[in-house]
């Protein structure tokens, strides 16, 4: 696609999503809050120069500098408006028709010594129309007023921000009698002779007046709830107000879902350095490819005449072998970047915002799940949490996350709450697995934990360098990272209580319940004690890890969010551990889980465990309350969950192949979505095919998943070359990684010294 200025599409282009979501076309709107109008207009001056539908854009716009502002004054007259705090002021000039008097207050701006506005906001049409009684004379007329006035604006816009906005469409079944000879074909005449005029003069020009065309797209779909037919509706004018400052602030203020009129981010340091070490990968991987090929050639088999046997090839050595999948590790790897980097930096690919209704989140809920019942399959153990129903769990939950995400669903507060059960999910599982391993295989060494560290941070790593984001940025994978590791400091610090020693002597079993009763208690102090997290998590470099945006309380934020439930896990675990070994519970094939009474107890409790939670989150009204709840009570659904899908035996013993396929890349998925799937960090929906949106999702999905995939066999083939077993080779290859992230925050205060 023909690259383009999006502010040109978002000044002239777009539709409307729903009723009052108004998205341009290519491109991103962020919603302005006042504050956030007050920094970015601070010591500016604009004016609104025109007749009474300027007024009302005009009001429009000082309302996103100040909600309370009534609309009070002489219509027709000037109405000024300042705000003392931020030093802004915001003028309407009261000039219906485009004439000499028009002229001459612009040309006043363009002498030197008058102070200039920095954004001027001009048009006018109607009334010329219904003075004239729509006559051709005052059509004429108009031409030559504007021509005069052309070359004006271009000086003018040479040092400010000038915009032309062309006449909205009437509605006129509805037009008093005193307006009648305003009508739609009379508006586009006098439209088409402004952009005409407007367009030719700017040719020769460097600066160039902006033609605010998009008003009249709106008005389009809007005229008709107008109360005269001449004026727009509020919500249509507040959306052309919300345009105007798109276009001027997104420069200055850079919003992360205002992609419209921000320039593409330059290079950093870093990121350059990335680029140069990818390409590296990629010609070193050519050449040892070519020479190996010919290596081949030379060596290949070849029938021997006499005898008519084959001479088997010379075998590569193992170290070409390790360098050759390391090299094409990061040979792959540097062209997938390079599709991150394209499709959330760059300003190459179209991003739209995200709108939510019901039937975008539930329609895709429901296909999923009919897929992943039709690929159901025997499990090859029949234990309560096997592998291959872990990976289903992971695999549904992400794929709901997925669809949540796209869907832009967290507006939906009885879904949001349902999704947040699904994360304490996943960390639920966290605390459950590492705990099962430590406690079973009593394996404390270093290479167990740099492996599960490597697994789970190197693609973050990656992005947070290929991308110029920060480490909490990406939030899921320190929280995971920093459980693991509590739950590693629990187990591992003496005394070490593991299953072998426990099962000598039940006093370790007590022992054991002290250290997790010690954690909850550590845990709960945190929580409630802002201050303390704060100052762990604010030390250098642990700090360059967990701050967003200058501080750690989105990090505070997000560990508190989910504060028991990995503990919930760990507790599970260990109780489930002991049923196991004490042999109460059954876990053969088509067995249920206990005797048939207590299981159909358990399960009816489970049922309506399951239902009263979710009436519950259906019925929250609150989300910062419901936040508040979510910690102690989440564990609820999750238990029911677990003891609806394991206690009967039958359904114990089947999973969803399809489910566990995405299970096991469940982590990519969550990660790639960032940049590859969505857009703008998120915020918005990555549009590779403009004008087709299922079949955009469709193909930014394949993509998407073939990515993720490709990524997890990435980590895993690096993994092994990385972290090696032997002890020796695997301390050398720390202190290069120590090196490497020195070297990483060194080049990182650079960074910061130069934006600063």
């Amino acid at each position: 696609f023909k690259g383009g200025d999006t502010c040109e599409y978002l000044l002239s282009s777009g539709r409307f999503l729903g009723e009052k979501v108004w998205q341009p076309h290519s491109c991103m709107m962020h919603k302005y809050k006042s504050s956030e109008a007050k920094n970015c207009l601070i010591d500016k001056h604009v004016v609104f120069l025109g007749d009474s539908r300027i007024r009302q854009l005009f009001y429009s716009f000082i309302k996103l500098i100040n909600p309370q502002v009534k609309e009070e004054g002489n219509k027709h007259g000037n109405i000024p408006f300042e705000d003392k705090s931020a030093s802004i002021k915001v003028d309407f000039l009261w000039y219906p028709e485009v004439n000499g008097s028009m002229r001459q207050r612009i040309k006043s701006w363009t002498e030197s010594s008058v102070a200039k506005p920095h954004i001027i906001v001009a048009g006018a049409a109607t009334w010329s129309i219904k003075i004239h009684n729509g006559s051709n004379e005052a059509l004429a007329q108009y031409k030559i007023n504007i021509t005069s006035i052309a070359p004006l604006l271009e000086k003018l816009a040479r040092s400010s921000d000038v915009y032309w906005v062309l006449q909205d469409p009437v509605y006129e079944d509805i037009l008093s009698e005193s307006r009648k000879m305003i009508t739609n074909e009379k508006i586009d005449a006098y439209n088409e002779a402004a952009v005409r005029i407007l367009n030719s003069s700017s040719r020769n020009s460097k600066a160039k007046v902006k033609v605010f065309s998009v008003s009249k797209l709106i008005a389009q779909e809007t005229i008709m709830k107008s109360a005269d037919g001449l004026h727009l509706p509020e919500s249509s004018r507040d959306t052309n107000a919300m345009i105007l400052m798109n276009v001027y602030c997104n420069k200055i203020m850079k919003p992360i879902d205002g992609s419209c009129c921000q320039p593409q981010p330059p290079l950093t340091l870093i990121q350059k350095l990335a680029f140069c070490f990818f390409s590296l990968s990629i010609v070193g991987y050519i050449i040892i490819s070519v020479i190996h090929r010919n290596n081949f050639r030379k060596n290949k088999s070849c029938t021997d005449l006499e005898s008519g046997e084959e001479k088997k090839p010379a075998i590569s050595t193992p170290n070409v072998s390790t360098l050759e999948m390391l090299l094409h590790s990061f040979c792959k790897l540097g062209l997938i970047m390079i599709y991150f980097y394209l499709c959330d930096r760059a300003n190459l690919f179209m991003k739209e915002n995200k709108f939510y209704t019901h039937s975008s989140f539930f329609i895709p809920i429901v296909y999923i799940l009919v897929l992943g019942v039709f690929y159901t399959e025997n499990t090859k153990e029949t234990k309560v949490l096997n592998r291959e129903q872990t990976d289903e769990w992971k695999g549904w939950m992400q794929l709901v996350i997925l669809i949540y995400h796209i869907s832009g669903a967290s507006t939906f507060l009885p879904v949001y709450m349902h999704i947040r059960v699904l994360v304490a999910a996943y960390l639920f599982q966290t605390g459950y697995g590492h705990f099962s391993y430590f406690w079973i295989k009593g394996d404390f060494g270093v290479y167990r934990v740099c492996q599960v560290l490597f697994r789970l941070n190197f693609l973050v790593v990656v992005l947070c360098i290929v991308m110029d984001r920060p480490y909490q940025f990406y939030y899921f994978v320190p929280l995971v990272t920093v459980w693991f590791m509590i739950i590693y400091a629990t187990l591992a610090i003496w005394p070490q209580i593991v299953q072998k020693k426990a099962n000598g002597n039940c006093l370790w079993h007590f022992g054991l319940l002290v250290k997790l009763t010690c954690l909850l208690t550590c845990i709960y102090f945190l929580s409630y004690s802002q201050g303390a997290f704060e100052k762990i998590f604010s030390f250098w470099p642990l700090s360059k890890c967990f701050e967003l945006n200058g501080n750690v309380y989105e990090w505070w934020f997000r560990w508190k969010l989910d504060r028991y439930v990995v503990f919930h896990g760990m507790l599970f675990a260990f109780i489930y551990l002991a049923l196991q070994k004490c042999q109460m519970i059954s876990e053969g094939k088509g067995d249920p889980l206990f005797s048939s009474r207590v299981s159909n107890v358990l399960l009816f409790i489970s049922v309506v465990s399951f239902l009263i939670y979710s009436v519950w989150a259906s019925s929250c009204k609150n989300k910062t309350e419901c936040n508040e709840l979510h910690p102690s009570v989440s564990v609820v659904q999750i238990l029911a969950f677990i003891l609806i899908r394991n206690i009967p035996g039958y359904v114990r013993s089947v999973y969803s192949s399809f489910f566990a396929w995405f299970g096991k890349i469940s982590l990519e998925l969550f990660i790639c979505q960032y940049h590859i799937w969505l857009a703008a960090d998120t915020k918005g929906i990555l549009v590779l095919i403009p004008g087709y949106p299922m079949f955009n999702v469709l193909v930014s999905t394949f993509i998407f998943v073939c990515v993720a995939h490709e990524i997890s066999q990435i980590t895993n083939d690096l993994a092994q070359i990385v972290v090696p077993k032997d002890n020796s080779t695997l301390l050398k290859r720390l202190l290069c990684i120590a090196g490497f992230f020195s070297g990483l925050l060194l080049f990182s205060a650079m960074q910061d010294q130069s934006r600063h």
